[in-house]
C-alpha cells in the first residue's frame, strides 16, 4: 500500500491556509495584514495615481473627514480602500514580485 502521509500533510497545510484566509475575510473592508505591513513600512516607495471621480460622491471631503477623525493619511486611506476592493474582487497584489515601476 502506498504511503499517503505526505499527501495528508499537504492537505492539512492547505486546509489551514484556507482557514487562515477565511478568518481575514470576515470583514471585507478590514485592511489586509500584508497591506498594513506595506503601508507602515518605513521605506515604502510611493507612486501617484490620478483618476477623475464623480464630484457627487464627495470623496475628497470624506477622505479629509476620515483623516481628521482617525489620523490616517490621505494616501493610506485610498490605498487601503482600493486594496480591499481589488482583493475582494479577486485581484490581490503579488508582493513577492520584483519591484518594477508601473505607469
Amino acid at each position: 500500500m502506498p504511503d499517503l502521509s505526505r499527501h495528508a500533510r499537504q492537505l492539512r497545510e492547505l486546509a489551514e491556509a484556507l482557514e487562515a484566509q477565511s478568518d481575514l475575510t470576515d470583514d471585507p473592508l478590514a485592511p489586509h495584514p500584508d497591506t498594513m505591513e506595506v503601508i507602515n513600512g518605513r521605506h515604502t516607495s510611493r507612486g501617484q495615481i490620478n483618476y477623475a471621480v464623480p464630484d457627487a460622491l464627495q470623496l475628497q471631503r470624506r477622505i479629509r473627514r476620515y483623516h481628521a477623525d482617525h489620523g490616517v493619511q490621505h494616501g493610506d486611506i485610498v490605498a487601503i480602500a482600493l486594496d480591499a476592493f481589488l482583493r475582494a474582487k479577486g485581484y490581490p497584489p503579488d508582493l513577492t514580485a520584483p519591484k518594477t515601476k508601473e505607469q
